[in-house]
């Protein structure tokens, strides 16, 4: 069994993403469970709090799939049909693996159709609360 790495999220975060898995447009997306477990184990803090390198809802991040070898470059979004073609939902198995995680860390995680993950953030490019904007 992989041991998960520690991550930290924002109370305002939390509470947005809590209030999406009791909608009932997304209580029964396939993957929720373990969103609901990252949430569960996380280290919650204030938005002024998060360390920069963290990656928190609405950051742009740069990560590789040690598992492929392929390197990405997406932003971390809450569903939204206008999402740019980079953004990455929350509710998506990759999104779910990269909240919380710090620069450095890596993450065993179980991709679309079960296909197995091991994802490395390599740097964090934007992130809100690093520019002073705590409530997006």
């Amino acid at each position: 069994m992989d041991i998960k790495p520690p991550i930290t999220i924002s109370s305002f975060d939390l509470e947005r993403i809590e209030q999406l898995l009791e909608s009932a447009a997304y209580r029964n997306l396939p993957g929720l469970d373990a969103l609901q477990e990252e949430l569960h184990r996380a280290t919650v803090v204030d938005p002024e709090q998060i360390p920069p390198g963290v990656i928190t809802m609405n950051s742009a991040v740069r990560f590789v799939d040690d598992t492929t070898h392929t390197e990405y470059g997406l932003t971390l979004a809450y569903p939204s049909p206008s999402n740019p073609p980079d953004a990455v939902s929350i509710l998506a198995p990759v999104g779910s693996a990269l909240l919380g995680l710090s620069v450095g860390q890596s993450i065993s995680w179980q991709g679309p159709g079960g296909r197995p993950l091991q994802l490395r953030i390599l740097e964090v490019t934007y992130q809100p609360e690093a520019n002073g904007e705590f409530h997006l």
